[in-house]
């Protein structure tokens, strides 16, 4: 029972230090000037394809920013502009956006009911869990288990993730 518990703590541990981390947020403004292009100056995009990030949970965009550098999550997009980047850099950029308000989403009335029922109960036939249970109820993610913030993001780039996210 010990040695269990002695590896929980580990564990605990180890998943708990990126939370550790510590951006500067103004030179994660300054950082941020090459991403404004997609995203916006403050993170929220403008162009459907590319996602809000103003407001987005700081661990959780930092990890997107290293997968994406490592090549575990192919944004070719982005392959360029995060290559000369350190570890800080991502940091303290994720700092920056995590600051800054997102912005409402729009959405087609014609879809809102089925999309709600969808958010909150999922779908059994199709095996697809209630997005709140991860998500939460108005969407604004889960830092510590890692799970984005949603609201207001563009329908078109909602999509696109989680059609991405089906197929593997």
């Amino acid at each position: 029972m010990k040695h269990l518990m002695q590896v929980a703590v580990t564990l605990l541990l180890l998943i708990s230090i990126p939370a550790f981390a510590v951006g500067n947020v103004a030179d994660g403004q300054a950082k941020s000037a090459v991403c404004a292009a997609c995203h916006g100056p403050d993170g929220n995009s403008i162009v459907p394809m590319w996602p809000k990030i103003a407001g987005q949970n700081e661990v959780y965009l930092n990890r997107q920013l290293n997968l994406i550098k490592s090549g575990a999550r192919p944004v070719p997009e982005m392959t360029g502009i995060v290559a000369g980047m350190s570890e800080q850099d991502f940091t303290d950029i994720a700092a920056y956006y995590a600051t800054q308000t997102a912005s409402a989403g729009l959405a087609d009335e014609g879809s809102v009911a089925v999309a709600e029922r969808l958010y909150r109960a999922g779908d059994t036939s199709i095996e697809a869990p209630a997005c709140m249970a991860c998500h939460g109820p108005a969407g604004e993610g889960n830092p510590l288990a890692g799970y984005p913030q949603l609201a207001g993001q563009h329908a078109t780039y909602t999509e696109k993730m989680l059609k991405g996210f089906r197929s593997g």
